[in-house]
């Protein structure tokens, strides 16, 4: 790494204008989360009204994943296209769109005519196409905007939004329904992420310094060179261990209340608070796991900084979990499971950045692949995990998260170049010395 190139990554400041926009990206994870979890808090009342059951409401809840997983590579080329600023604003347009549909739902206006379960499962799916290229877009606005060193903390700390407004809906919109009802406070959530999504369009913009084009220009009228981002060996390595950890995070998301509440025996009042504890700490450890690999970045180069940093943090992931599963006191399993989360979200921010800087002027397409393969794993593990359950017992179903983990490590020692690795340390030795 040359002397100037160092420099620049310690002496680089965020100004005003990056922090603003840093700002409204954490808020559309946030809100992006809650509008999509919502479902989930009034599907009692829902079920109750319309006489669904668990089956059919399972299919409504899966629609969105389905939708989600599938769009995520074209809506990847959609930010590369459109370009962040107006990519992110159809995001929160059409999610306050479809959001503003699921609380019509049953009445002459929505659901007569295609019939009630239909219409449900389509605006799912309708959520799911809106909702794919928002943390390709963020990825992409963060490559204009964010100098390489801060890239991993600043990423991680948006899709710790995602933490944040999954730990928030139960609590906020359980109340919105007690208040108004789940039709109004569906509109009301609505409201809001479109008010974001004006505010974005506003004041968001794909060109720092005003006019001038910035470092991306030109991705938009160029075709996406799919052949050689899939022949690229180290994002296709970070494309599968992405996948491991998003297997890993969606058993959290999917089954952990149920392993606390039913085979922990722990209630429903003491699952709920230590569900929230483990998305919470989720939330705090993403920017920090960020935090280290732009440290680790900046003194020993992005080979060590990308890569190593998320290796070591699976391994602890997966030990964390074993030991979740172990112990019997409901603080140490607890404090288990949080670090276990905890060292998952550490991933986030220096995946992100090494798709990021692996795809050139086509960051949208490059952070899509990785995106898809987190979103396949997360699509497998609520099929896999009580499969395995019913035959080898839910400690077992939970170890396979643990054991994927481990082979997404190894995917990460085998994309790092341990020649690179020692180029850098040659080079920031010079550059110290200096």
């Amino acid at each position: 790494m040359a002397a100037d190139s160092h420099s620049y990554f310690r002496t680089e400041r965020l100004h005003s204008r990056q922090l603003a926009l840093i700002g409204l990206m954490f808020g559309y994870s946030v809100l992006n989360y809650f509008d999509r979890t919502i479902m989930s808090i009034a599907g009692p009342q829902v079920m109750q009204e319309f006489n669904l059951s668990a089956t059919q409401m399972g299919s409504v809840y899966s629609a969105f994943i389905f939708s989600y997983a599938v769009l995520m590579i074209p809506g990847g080329r959609l930010a590369d296209r459109l370009g962040p600023r107006l990519a992110l604003t159809f995001v929160g347009l059409t999610a306050a769109l479809f959001t503003t549909l699921t609380a019509v739902v049953g009445t002459p206006v929505l659901g007569t005519a295609l019939g009630l379960l239909p219409a449900l499962i389509l605006i799912r799916l309708g959520l799911g196409v809106a909702s794919a290229p928002i943390y390709t877009a963020c990825a992409r606005m963060c490559a204009i905007w964010i100098p390489p060193v801060r890239q991993a903390r600043v990423q991680g700390f948006i899709i710790a939004g995602s933490s944040l407004g999954g730990a928030l809906s139960p609590l906020v919109f359980s109340w919105l329904i007690r208040q108004y009802g789940w039709r109004i406070s569906f509109c009301i959530a609505a409201a809001v992420t479109g008010g974001l999504a004006a505010v974005w369009f506003a004041y968001a913009s794909d060109h720092p310094g005003g006019g001038s084009p910035g470092k991306l220009a030109g991705a938009e009228r160029s075709p996406t060179p799919w052949r050689q981002l899939l022949a690229n060996r180290t994002l296709m390595l970070l494309t599968f261990a992405y996948f491991t950890v998003g297997y890993f995070d969606y058993i959290f998301f999917y089954w952990i209340y149920y392993y606390f509440g039913q085979v922990r025996q722990m209630g429903f009042s003491q699952s709920a608070r230590f569900t929230t504890i483990l998305f919470l700490s989720m939330a705090v450890m993403m920017p920090i796991g960020g935090w280290i690999s732009d440290r680790v970045t900046r003194a020993f180069g992005a080979s060590a900084g990308r890569r190593l940093v998320p290796l070591v943090a699976m391994v602890l992931c997966a030990a964390a979990l074993y030991i979740g599963t172990r112990v019997s006191h409901p603080g140490l399993v607890l404090t288990a499971m949080s670090l276990s989360i905890g060292f998952a979200g550490f991933c986030e921010g220096p995946f992100w950045a090494s798709a990021s800087a692996l795809g050139g002027n086509h960051v949208g397409a490059a952070s899509a692949l990785l995106n898809a393969g987190g979103n396949v794993g997360g699509f497998l593990a609520p099929l896999a995990v009580p499969w395995i359950a019913s035959f080898a017992g839910w400690s077992w179903s939970l170890h396979s998260g643990s054991l994927l983990v481990l082979a997404g490590a190894f995917a990460c020692y085998f994309s790092e170049s341990r020649t690179m690795m020692g180029t850098w340390l040659k080079a920031h030795r010079t550059t110290a010395a200096h």
